[in-house]
């Protein structure tokens, strides 16, 4: 059974933008679409552990700062002819507020 964190109101988060939340797990970054839908990611890079938080977020996908990977907000893998995945989180948005999973993040921070 999960349960939910409430981690920040969802207007905390700008559209088309991420706020990072840290966890035991590492930081997490937590992207808003233009949308309103809500992914939460490992906000490092699998190719030079650029901040993934820092991006331009466009669709449901985010580009990396430093040299323009672009990863699937829904999958974490890499888009494109570059290899590599980012660990993804469950989370949702309730009532206006942005919840992320308790429990995976307490199974995450455990490994």
């Amino acid at each position: 059974m999960s349960d939910w964190i409430d981690i920040a109101p969802l207007d905390d988060v700008p559209q088309r933008g991420a706020r990072v939340v840290k966890t035991r797990a590492g930081c997490v970054a937590v992207f808003r679409t233009a949308d309103d839908k809500v992914f939460a990611l490992d906000n490092t890079c699998p190719h030079k552990k650029g901040p993934l938080a820092e991006g331009i977020v466009h669709g449901a996908a985010v580009t990396c700062p430093l040299h323009n990977w672009v990863i699937s907000l829904e999958t974490g893998l890499v888009q494109g002819p570059d290899e590599g995945q980012v660990t993804t989180y469950p989370a949702r948005v309730e009532n206006g507020r942005i919840l992320l999973d308790g429990a995976f993040l307490r199974a995450r921070s455990a490994a």
